[in-house]
């Protein structure tokens, strides 16, 4: 009896540790903050195959060129490239294939009057699981950034730093 219950307890121990609290990232488009402000964050879920689940969970994922459109009430996400599965064989679909992204109806209306105001775009932000093992997206309603704008950004962190550098100094 004490032999199972060792067992049991090392299951959930190793279910706790798959599932994990909070959100686990997958990728990051870090290149999208640096290009956009972004002014609203969503979060939607994927329509994926099984196949391009289990790719996700080796992290084999690339959105740095993505984009999201909205065609006949849907939002897609284009430009994403899931690796095809070792393991998968047939069951392996396209990986820059276009995906469904699962948006509630009122959400995909008010970003769909919000894309046709000039210079606004759906950005994809990050991939990541959830608290339940789901496949989200952060999207972000984002505008293009001038060059002077990312020049300030950069100026702005720099004397960040240097702030940062002579506290620590000074502390020393």
């Amino acid at each position: 009896m004490a032999k199972s219950k060792v067992v049991r307890q090392a299951a959930s121990a190793k279910a706790a540790q798959q599932k994990g609290p909070g959100k686990r990232t997958i990728a990051k488009n870090r290149s999208a903050r640096h290009e956009y402000f972004i002014e609203e964050t969503f979060e939607a879920g994927i329509e994926l195959t099984g196949t391009e689940v289990k790719s996700l969970r080796e992290r084999a994922c690339q959105i740095t060129d993505a984009f999201c459109l909205i065609r006949g009430r849907e939002t897609w996400l284009h430009g994403v490239h899931i690796h095809p599965y070792s393991n998968g064989g047939v069951w392996n679909v396209d990986p820059d294939r276009k995906r469904r992204l699962l948006l509630h109806r009122r959400q995909i209306d008010y970003l769909d009057g919000k894309l046709r105001q000039k210079g606004l775009a759906l950005v994809p932000l990050e991939i990541y699981f959830d608290e339940h093992n789901r496949v989200k997206l952060a999207i972000g309603l984002a505008r293009g950034k001038k060059l002077y704008d990312k020049r300030d950004d950069m100026a702005r962190r720099d004397s960040d730093r240097e702030i940062a550098r002579a506290l620590k100094e000074r502390s020393r």
